[in-house]
């Protein structure tokens, strides 16, 4: 039999596809699979409130998963466990807001794809590629602080990943947070009266990332506690990167201090891909994908789709996935007809029909009443990418899903959301479901 904690293992794995993000980070992350004997589980968690919180939000779920793994009822237990006491290597440094400072011996924390040498290098990124090199490679001496901003989809996060990558093979310490993460850790530890230990645990790094800043625009006292920890690390020549979705003055909820602080360093935008970068970022894919694309398709896909990189990338998967299944020789005639095929429906319309045809359903059916899990998922994706794609209110999805109310839309979206950081597969399937809807905007706009 498995030990408990090769079993523990197991079952997070399952668990971070069943639970927020959020939740899975402040709660999950830092526990560990103690004991297993006559049926009654043990998991060993940081804090008595830690303990409190699984044992009444997360025992049934956390019951099912084990039951499944094992094979028959078992009972958990959440007992507080000394951190100390855990096996150095698979929970090393397991209190930072990220889940843990990524070292050497947790290099799978930034995503293997996410590298200097796949970033595509234009006129509209070069400044940021330039300066990323350049931290990484000498922190706490040039551009600090570095922040980036650009709009959604334009690689941020991945160069905030190849920092990562390449501070870790020159043998640094790294911590990497979203601001959903540092604002949870750090409410997290204000009822543990920790808050200290939390600021604490960060001045050991020698880079520190933080992706997506304008989250914590409208949290006063998560932005203190950025602050000071800005602060903390700036004295002692740490390097800090930022990211956000616009500049610091154009952040009105955000404290003067810390945009002041954020203004130190280099600020520096990524623009939306021209056409030569987005052609280069298609044949880079393409290539990956080992699938013939003529250079012409490429180039049409280039011309129509100019928003951001993950659109190109979905577009290119939707694409690729037609040919997989379909035997369909990509030409310029058939992705044509592809552009055209959903031309006369409009937003939210359009994208409830491609999930919709994606999971072999109807529409009918996400708007209806079924509840199993293959329709329960595709309309999790639906409240999604009507949020994401189309941006609409909560209240329209509602509506427009079988007048649901707020709150199951509201946690639809959100799942999905969390999930699609932590979930390749789920990853994967919402890029080829964008792709197909970029090819119909691309279309309508062409008609």
């Amino acid at each position: 039999m498995e030990s408990a904690k090769q079993i523990w293992e197991t079952a997070l794995g399952e668990l971070q596809i069943q639970v927020s993000k959020a939740n899975y980070t402040t709660w999950l992350k830092n526990s560990q699979g103690i004991s297993y004997q006559e049926n009654v589980f043990v998991v060993g968690v940081p804090s008595a409130f830690v303990a409190e919180w699984l044992t009444k939000s997360l025992h049934s779920l956390v019951s099912k998963t084990l039951a499944q793994i094992i094979g028959g009822d078992v009972d958990v237990q959440f007992t507080v466990h000394n951190q100390n006491q855990l096996t150095n290597g698979s929970l090393a440094y397991a209190n930072q807001p990220d889940g843990g400072i990524s070292t050497k011996a947790k290099i799978d924390r930034f995503n293997p794809k996410y590298t200097f040498a796949n970033f595509i290098v234009g006129d509209c990124n070069r400044l940021a590629y330039a300066a990323t090199i350049e931290v990484a490679e000498n922190p706490g001496h040039s551009y600090n602080p570095l922040f980036i901003y650009s709009s959604t989809g334009q690689g941020k996060t991945h160069l905030l990943h190849a920092i990562g990558h390449r501070a870790i093979s020159n043998g640094l310490k790294v911590a990497y947070t979203s601001a959903e993460q540092f604002t949870n850790e750090f409410v997290l530890a204000i009822k543990q009266g920790q808050v200290e230990d939390f600021r604490a645990r960060l001045r050991t790094v020698h880079i520190f990332l933080f992706d997506d800043i304008q989250f914590i625009s409208d949290k006063k006292q998560t932005q203190q506690c950025f602050l000071q920890t800005f602060n903390d690390l700036y004295n002692n020549n740490r390097q800090i990167i930022i990211t956000a979705d616009r500049p610091p003055k154009d952040m009105a909820l955000l404290s003067n201090k810390l945009k002041s602080r954020l203004e130190w360093g280099l600020v520096t935008p990524i623009q939306p891909p021209d056409f030569e970068s987005r052609l280069s970022i298609l044949r880079a894919k393409a290539k990956e994908t080992m699938i013939t694309i003529t250079d012409e398709v490429l180039q049409l896909l280039a011309k129509q789709i100019r928003e951001n990189v993950r659109q190109l990338e979905g577009a290119l998967i939707y694409l690729t996935a037609r040919t997989k299944l379909t035997g369909m020789e990509l030409t310029l005639q058939t992705v044509n007809k592809l552009l055209t095929s959903t031309a006369d429906k409009q937003g939210s319309e359009v994208i409830m029909q491609v999930v919709a045809d994606y999971f072999n359903l109807t529409v009918e059916e996400l708007t209806g009443k079924r509840r199993d899990r293959k329709t329960a998922l595709a309309r999790q994706i639906v409240m999604y990418l009507m949020r994401e794609e189309d941006n609409c209110s909560f209240a329209e999805i509602g509506k427009g899903l079988g007048n649901r109310n707020h709150a199951t839309i509201v946690h639809g979206y959100e799942k999905i959301a969390a999930e699609m950081s932590v979930n390749s597969k789920l990853y994967h399937q919402i890029l080829g479901i964008k792709g197909k809807i970029d090819l119909s905007k691309a279309s309508r706009e062409k008609y």
